[in-house]
């Protein structure tokens, strides 16, 4: 029987036409789609796809299964929001592991907003970077800066966390934009302990080796020495949004950016999932991504 994830996988294959804008949409690998939608093949015992060079097309049986899938992912999300829209059935304890800084730089208003809006609800937020067991732990959800959900887990993206490679506009007026990432040799880095840094272009991943001035397994410590002028920091999205729209940061490279990293509330397939976390889940969807809400 195939999954839900391996449903919406190949929902998205087909309406993309190719594994890589189908990952790019979810947020994931193209090597975790691929493989998934392998399986799902093996498992079902047809072919689902037709495999070109240049595109991706469903064979009879797979327009069938296309229709049905998307049927049943419909009929679960529009179950979810009747569920989590019902605010006066939101009452109880909601548990939650976020990572540190996402935590106090994006969630904490977001999150404010949801309990002003649903005050019988109690929250639980463990901020910290370790790797929780939900299961045993008790958690409802979890909040995690992947670019490759856990097999096993419901993963709804919550936006963009693609690295963003960035520096302050004093460092262009002293040094100049590097104009590809091979001009990075030339210009002073800050980095989180890596000695390269990954570009794409032309779906030709780059790898380019980096020395930095300044290492630091704290994201908030690099962005804060980027916006002091000490040079180029790579960070993913969410650490340099608000300095990005204020100017106090400019982003570079911009053109070789890669986009599979994401910030996604999971909970496991085979947990009951509670109408709380399912409607905190829905309300940050709307919050970070209004336009698509």
């Amino acid at each position: 029987m195939a999954s839900l994830e391996e449903m919406h996988f190949f929902v998205e294959v087909v309406k993309q036409g190719n594994f890589t804008s189908a990952a790019q949409a979810l947020g994931i690998s193209k090597q975790l789609v691929s493989r998934r939608i392998i399986a799902l093949e093996a498992r079902l015992g047809v072919r689902l796809l037709l495999r070109t060079t240049r595109k991706l097309s469903p064979t009879e049986t797979g327009k069938v299964f296309f229709q049905r899938a998307q049927h049943i992912l419909q009929a679960i999300h529009d179950a979810e929001l009747e569920v989590s829209n019902r605010s006066d059935a939101l009452r109880g304890m909601l548990k939650i592991s976020v990572p540190l800084s996402y935590a106090h730089l994006r969630l904490a208003p977001a999150l404010t907003a949801f309990m002003q809006q649903h005050p019988l609800v109690d929250v639980w937020l463990d901020a910290d970077n370790r790797h929780v067991d939900m299961i045993s732990e008790g958690y409802d959800m979890v909040i995690r800066v992947t670019d490759q959900p856990e097999d096993g887990m419901v993963a709804r993206k919550l936006e963009d966390a693609a690295m963003r490679y960035c520096c302050s506009p004093d460092y262009i007026a002293r040094h100049g934009v590097p104009a590809s990432p091979q001009a990075l040799s030339k210009h002073t880095c800050l980095t989180h302990r890596a000695s390269e840094w990954l570009f794409s272009e032309h779906e030709q991943i780059y790898r380019i080796p980096i020395h930095a001035r300044l290492k630091s397994n704290h994201g908030e410590v690099l962005r804060d020495a980027a916006v002091a002028g000490l040079g180029i920091t790579g960070l993913p999205a969410f650490y340099v949004l608000e300095d990005l729209q204020h100017g106090r940061l400019v982003e570079v490279l911009a053109d070789y950016r890669m986009q599979q990293a994401g910030i996604y509330a999971m909970y496991p397939y085979h947990k009951q999932v509670s109408a709380n976390a399912l409607a905190l889940i829905e309300h940050l969807r709307q919050w970070f991504q209004p336009a698509a809400a």
